[in-house]
């Protein structure tokens, strides 16, 4: 690999590490945070397990997906005894090697990247599954992951996309990701919301959005249900962003902590963690044109903010000439009132209304 590909190899696997940190210091409803631990999942954990994929995604974004994801969850288990981050790598794989992929929209690159996954891809991805151990697995008649599938990867993720949602990313191109996620994170970023609280929204945004298959396997569908009409709930009220979304917030973390055991979004905690992910990437100009709901849309534009809410009150402003006149009709004529000009100070009144040696 020659320097310059080794050197965005290496921002790449920078980036993956950054939006690791970055989701578990931002204070999510269920999930581990600083000072918030879970059963069994410790903030250190993910520090560490944040740590631990550098190296895999430096060495194989450029390299087939299968061999980085099984690559990456080894070098966890090595710093881990817990599964920690295997949806997280299952996201990320694709996207890092969309970054790298030839020139297009970033959504026609990544649909390329899921296409050509193969039967060797799904191999691997099957080891660190089984290496990874998530919980809440059940038994499928197709595919099931305790045996060697017979199948391409993306052809897995098509048959398990109604009861997982990474594997719904693969199949619809990322849609939640891209679509949600990403638009989300960088909207609140734009109107210069902290991070921390940006992204507990954009969580907050994911989970109100549909129930989260981690918790479903787990708990069930009713319960998964019941945490999204939460989370729906907390958003309603302004989520992160007001006083009385985060008091709501804060009931549903601590009612999500008291079941036994935990109910974790864990699932929504990888999708946000995806959108940092692209969204890093973008701010370094790597992804191009995300396509279809192109996040980069909602910078304002020149044209856009001369078109803006303000903009359009203080034309409409009444009495102003652009002011609409009922039925259609035209404005009055100004009136040509003449102005005088008021008589000049004298020269005492202006020195003494001179600011003092020194002042403006």
């Amino acid at each position: 690999m020659s320097a310059a590909p080794r050197r965005r190899a290496g921002m790449i696997a920078a980036a993956a590490q950054t939006a690791c940190l970055m989701e578990v210091l931002a204070p999510k409803p269920g999930n581990v945070s600083r000072g918030r631990d879970l059963p069994g999942l410790t903030y250190r954990d993910f520090v560490f397990s944040a740590y631990a994929i550098g190296p895999a995604f430096g060495r194989g974004a450029s390299g087939r997906l299968g061999r980085l994801v099984l690559e990456a969850v080894r070098a966890t288990r090595r710093h881990v005894g817990t599964n920690t981050n295997l949806g997280t790598i299952l996201l990320l794989s694709p996207l890092a090697r969309a970054v790298l992929a030839p020139a297009g929209e970033f959504r026609d690159r990544l649909r390329r990247v899921l296409a050509d996954l193969d039967l060797r891809d799904a191999r691997d991805v099957y080891r660190a599954i089984r290496l990874a151990e998530p919980g809440g697995l059940g038994r499928v008649a197709e595919q099931d992951v305790r045996a060697a599938p017979t199948v391409p990867l993306l052809e897995c993720m098509r048959l398990a996309a109604g009861r997982d949602a990474i594997a719904r990313e693969y199949a619809t191109a990322f849609e939640t990701t891209l679509g949600l996620g990403l638009p989300t994170l960088r909207r609140l970023r734009e109107r210069h919301v902290p991070l921390p609280q940006a992204i507990a929204q954009t969580y907050l945004t994911l989970l109100s959005a549909g129930p989260d298959t981690l918790v479903a396997r787990r708990h069930g569908q009713a319960a998964a249900r019941r945490v999204t009409r939460l989370a729906g709930r907390a958003l309603r009220a302004g989520g992160f962003m007001t006083e009385r979304g985060r008091a709501q917030a804060e009931r549903l973390d601590r009612r999500l902590r008291a079941a036994r055991p935990p109910l974790n979004p864990g699932a929504t905690a990888d999708l946000t963690v995806a959108s940092l992910f692209v969204w890093l990437l973008q701010d370094l100009g790597w992804t191009g044109p995300i396509g279809a709901g192109d996040a980069a849309t909602l910078r304002p534009t020149r044209a856009r903010r001369r078109d803006s809410s303000r903009a359009r009150r203080r034309r409409t402003r009444p009495g102003s000439p652009a002011a609409p006149r009922p039925g259609g009709a035209a404005p009055p004529p100004r009136s040509r009132r003449r102005h005088t000009r008021p008589a000049p100070r004298t020269t005492a009144r202006r020195r003494a209304r001179r600011p003092p040696s020194g002042g403006r």
